[in-house]
């Protein structure tokens, strides 16, 4: 009997699929309608797959899931931006007063 057997489950994040073909637009749509934007690749966590985060000059930002950090330099390098590893270099200031002053606009 298999009543205290787990089924395994196969989600996404699980089976590791492709990036979303509208992912990728978006973020192609983002730098193209911006300028001064960096890419920045978040590492995979237990609950995200790899992501990149793009920045553009006033910290206006973006994040969408991408496939893995060689999939995030591909996607970098065909836009010809600038790509960082976030673990290595941290968030740039801008994007921490954008947050800051929408915050603030909120309110």
């Amino acid at each position: 009997m298999s009543w205290f057997r787990r089924r395994k489950a196969t989600t996404a994040r699980q089976a590791g699929r492709p990036t979303a073909q509208a992912d990728l637009d978006h973020l192609e749509n983002f730098v193209r309608s911006r300028r001064g934007v960096e890419a920045f690749i978040e590492p995979k966590t237990t609950v995200t797959e790899t992501t990149v985060m793009l920045i553009a000059h006033d910290g206006e930002w973006t994040r969408r899931r991408i496939d893995g950090p060689e999939g995030a330099r591909r996607f970098a390098h065909k836009l010809a931006i600038p790509i960082y590893d976030v673990r290595l270099v941290g968030y740039p200031q801008r994007m921490r007063d954008y947050n800051e002053r929408r915050k603030r606009a909120a309110n």
